[in-house]
């Protein structure tokens, strides 16, 4: 994993628990995981996105 060892996530782990405090760890796991959650559907949901103007106004410009 990225030439990442289990010193090296354990040492991350250490200095995130120091700055953000255990109290703080679940909402920012909680918002991260919403975040690549949304990320996620953004791109399974593009058919509504890319029509969303209006057939009636198209149609309007044309007459």
């Amino acid at each position: 994993m990225f030439g990442i060892g289990m010193p090296e996530l354990l040492i991350i782990l250490v200095i995130i628990l120091i700055i953000f405090g255990a109290g703080k760890l679940p909402e920012i796991g909680g918002a991260i995981g919403k975040g690549i959650k949304n990320f996620k559907k953004s791109f399974q949901d593009n058919d509504g996105v890319e029509d969303t103007e209006d057939p009636k106004k198209i149609n309007d410009d044309r007459k």
